[in-house]
């Protein structure tokens, strides 16, 4: 495989430096991308570069994957309007080890192959350098003129809703730089590569090397994602979409790929899948055909969160999201963790019920009325429930006389009501 071809026909390539290609069709390359650990999870923003370095490696090159403790405890300009917090190491080493574990679904850690992956951290070097050091043996390789002229800065200066640019994130590119510097001495890393906002730290490093070593050494980029609506990508109301099932379930995770536009699922299943393009072509052409029945989206949804979760955690998605349209059964709704059933029935109206009711049991008609008023009137539940029309826990209920006790919990706190077709209410049970 060819990984600049690859990159192009994908829509993964912005930019690259003069005799990139040459470099990496000339040997096994080592390249390495940037992370800065401001969280204990990467979330779906990271992934371009993510899947960047999987088919680095899968071309038969090697990827370092660089968390940034050092820079991460300064802050990068590009992108920002305003300074960010600043994290502490011990905060930044839990981050680190939780991202490694991430990215070893996706990266080869632990062969013996040549081009095994690595992770490093640019405090491991950073962290005794002094300051004086710093400006003495880097800061002299590089002009301010050079650091000013970068698009980065431009902006931030240029702001007029802008706090200013602290000494501290103007440095950001030199210390970058000096990554670059320092793994290109000590790992033979040839190639730094990033986002297309991240071009003028890289070639910084790529000029620190030819001013310090004499050295020749690459930059490429991929673009910024972007929505076809022009939104930004990777973002909900509820904030980012994130790898870890902690902030971020599998199934929220799964319909999140599965309700994206006709457009960007065309544009997305290239990035981020490994299928091959005749694949894809097929599915685009099926897709034309058929646009009712979704197959980019539903084969993109399942190759990203069989990737990032797993195949069990697909699969629950898959029936999680049946469930509001009528086609499970209450086998499968008493499978669901809490966390999903919330996000399944996320919006619709609660109503709280006293335990000791429940426990005692209850006529479903009085609790349903009066403590819980899913219905009006006990006239219209009568009609209701005669007219085949009612549902306990996706369970049709035909007596009227049906009483509610404890049997009926799920994740022993919720009972799941519904009124006619569409119409879902949650009672909690306290």
């Amino acid at each position: 495989m060819n990984f600049v071809e690859e990159l192009k026909w994908r829509g993964m390539l912005h930019d690259m430096m003069p005799g990139t290609e040459e470099q990496l069709n000339r040997e096994m390359t080592t390249a390495y991308i940037g992370f800065d650990p401001t969280a204990d999870s990467l979330h779906i923003g990271h992934m371009v570069s993510v899947m960047i370095l999987k088919h680095f490696q899968r071309c038969g090159h090697k990827p370092m994957v660089l968390v940034g403790g050092a820079t991460g405890m300064i802050g990068d300009p590009s992108g920002k309007s305003q300074e960010r917090n600043l994290l502490d190491e011990k905060t930044l080493r839990h981050n680190q080890d939780a991202i490694k574990k991430q990215f070893a679904k996706f990266l080869d850690f632990d062969s013996d192959a040549p081009n095994a992956a690595e992770l490093v951290n640019n405090c491991d070097w950073m962290k005794n350098f002094s300051f004086l050091e710093f400006i003495r043996d880097i800061g002299k390789h590089i002009t301010v003129n050079y650091m000013m002229a970068k698009d980065s800065v431009k902006k931030r200066l240029g702001s007029e809703s802008s706090a200013g640019l602290s000494f501290t994130e103007f440095t950001y590119q030199l210390v970058q730089g000096y990554d670059f510097l320092h793994l290109y001495q000590n790992s033979n890393c040839r190639l730094q590569m990033g986002g297309s906002d991240q071009w003028g730290n890289i070639t910084t490093g790529t000029e620190l090397i030819r001013r310090k070593s004499g050295g020749e050494a690459f930059a490429l980029t991929c673009p910024l994602i972007t929505k076809a609506d022009g939104g930004k990508f990777g973002k909900t109301e509820s904030g980012n979409v994130w790898l870890d099932k902690r902030y971020t379930s599998s199934y929220k995770f799964y319909q999140f790929w599965l309700n994206v536009s006709d457009a960007d699922a065309e544009k997305y299943i290239k990035i981020f899948t490994l299928l091959p393009k005749e694949e894809i072509d097929a599915l685009v052409a099926v897709q034309s055909a058929a646009p009712h029945l979704r197959p980019l989206q539903k084969r993109l949804a399942k190759e990203v969160t069989t990737m990032v979760h797993s195949e069990e955690d697909y699969t629950a998605a898959v029936e999680a999201s049946g469930i509001l349209f009528g086609s499970s059964t209450s086998e499968t709704l008493k499978k669901l963790d809490e966390d999903t059933f919330l996000a399944v029935f996320e919006g619709v109206p609660q109503f709280e019920v006293s335990r000791s009711d429940i426990e005692s049991g209850i006529k479903g008609i009085d609790l349903l009325t009066e403590k819980a008023p899913v219905f009006p009137s006990k006239g219209e539940m009568r009609k209701m429930i005669t007219g085949g029309g009612f549902s306990i826990n996706k369970e049709k209920i035909e007596d009227v006389e049906f009483t509610l006790n404890e049997s009926f919990l799920l994740n022993n706190k919720y009972i799941l009501v519904q009124r006619g077709k569409k119409n879902y209410f949650i009672l909690i049970v306290k």
